[in-house]
């Protein structure tokens, strides 16, 4: 079992309740990290940011954590500050890819190694460790079991996306890999897919779930690009008489991206198809490792894209891979 797998496993219970102290006192030989993150809106970015400092503090490294609240100049501000201050080295969370690149190049005059964890930059321009899931892939692998389902109906479906911050490259990245597979069959679709805003806003995209929902009464096949809109989701539906079981003659096929508790959950139960998965673990321990072998080796300006390749849970690999998602971890605590 990886290494934060435990951590996450010891703070499951803690998850609502994110503090935001220091790590210990600082001495000479003490290595010093800064964490930078925006809120912590989804079970993803909680369960990432406990992973993070809950293991660096083990390792007896000292941790400067600031939130910058969805504030991006914010965030370059606290970068610059944490800069004065003498770390050894920078996780960040960013607000979107263009803000992850002022960060790098902030750190890399600096000559400080800077980790960007799970949302990348938009181009490759400077010198940082990257964590990012596969997020064109295991969208596409999500989306590909939804129409398997959907041709279990022996009837075209109406096809939507809920899609996230386009300044974001993990919502592009969701949204191609959605197309990629609804281009491979056509044919099993009543008219091109209908888009959803939701800019990472669960107020928003409930708005424009709802409008869109009045305008298409016939949407039965939703992809939501984030998990964390489920609950959106049910609040829009469910009044409709569309929140319904698999089997049921008015269910929506469902599928989303992230792999969190309600999305093991909804699976397990009947109310969702699939879901791709970004393995937390997985991008938390690599970013970790990579940056303290940075730090260790005097390397200031580290350079490597660390890539989650992720997969799909299903309805139909559940039994067999339910405890592989992170989400599903946390649920059987």
């Amino acid at each position: 079992m990886k290494r934060f797998m435990l951590v996450l496993l010891a703070v499951a219970l803690l998850l609502p309740a994110v503090a935001f102290a220091g790590g210990s006192q600082d001495s000479a030989d003490t290595t010093t990290i800064a964490f930078l993150f925006q809120d912590l809106e989804t079970e993803f970015w909680v369960a990432g940011h406990h992973a993070i400092t809950t293991t660096l503090r083990g390792l007896d490294v000292r941790v400067i954590e600031r939130n910058a609240q969805n504030d991006a100049l914010r965030q370059l501000e606290h970068t610059r500050d944490v800069i004065a201050q003498g770390v050894d080295g920078i996780i960040v969370i960013p607000q979107d890819g263009e803000s992850a690149l002022s960060i790098i190049a902030e750190a890399n005059r600096a000559n400080i190694p800077v980790g960007i964890f799970n949302r990348p930059p938009s181009s490759e321009q400077g010198d940082a460790l990257v964590a990012v899931a596969d997020n064109a892939t295991i969208a596409r692998q999500a989306v590909e079991y939804m129409m398997e389902e959907a041709r279990k109906l022996g009837r075209p479906v109406t096809p939507a996306i809920m899609v996230g911050n386009l300044g974001d490259p993990n919502a592009v990245e969701r949204r191609r890999g959605f197309y990629q597979a609804i281009e491979q069959d056509p044919s099993l679709f009543t008219r091109e897919p209908i888009e959803i805003p939701t800019e990472w806003n669960a107020d928003i995209g409930q708005a424009n779930l709802q409008s869109a929902m009045e305008a298409n009464p016939d949407i039965d096949f939703l992809f939501t690009s984030s998990d964390f809109l489920f609950p959106v989701i049910r609040s829009v539906l469910e009044p409709r008489g569309k929140w319904q079981l698999y089997g049921h003659r008015d269910h929506v096929i469902l599928g989303g991206l992230d792999g969190d508790v309600t999305a093991c959950r909804l699976i397990d139960e009947g109310y969702v198809a699939s879901t791709g998965v970004q393995d937390v673990f997985f991008e938390a321990d690599s970013i970790m490792d990579a940056m303290m072998a940075a730090i260790q080796a005097g390397v200031g300006r580290p350079d490597e894209w660390i890539l989650d390749p992720g997969f799909a849970l299903t309805r139909a690999n559940f039994a067999e891979r339910e405890m592989d998602m992170w989400g599903c971890v946390l649920r059987n605590q």
